[in-house]
């Protein structure tokens, strides 16, 4: 894969939030989607762990993706599994409990229509 990806497989929130708003990095949810109801960046898209496998054909190919989930665990093992599967991967420490800390913009409630992917 070619493109200006991260050299490293972790990000901080902050560091995150930079390279989304920049347009440089798809920020990917990996939370079930009660989570992603009850929290979520309005730039995320959500493919639930357990549903990652089957949609995997959705993520890009060609972008920085950094991945999220609560607390940074299962976001960890998905970043792990992309980037052995060649995806430019990232992880976002400390998952959305830092992302929100860090003052990022979230969302909360039922997803606006469109919003879910």
């Amino acid at each position: 894969m070619g493109g200006p990806y991260l050299s490293e497989d972790e990000v901080s929130a902050a560091r995150a939030r930079e390279l989304i708003a920049a347009g440089e990095a798809y920020l990917l949810d990996v939370r079930e989607p009660y989570e992603w109801e009850e929290v979520r960046s309005p730039d995320a898209h959500l493919i639930p762990l357990s549903q990652l496998q089957e949609r995997q054909d959705e993520l890009p190919e060609d972008q920085q993706i950094l991945v999220i989930c609560h607390s940074g665990a299962r976001s960890r093992m998905v970043t792990d599994a992309l980037v052995r599967a060649d995806f430019p991967a990232a992880n976002v420490a400390g998952g959305m409990i830092a992302w929100e800390s860090s003052g990022a913009p979230v969302e909360r409630g039922a997803s606006p229509s469109g919003t879910v992917s």
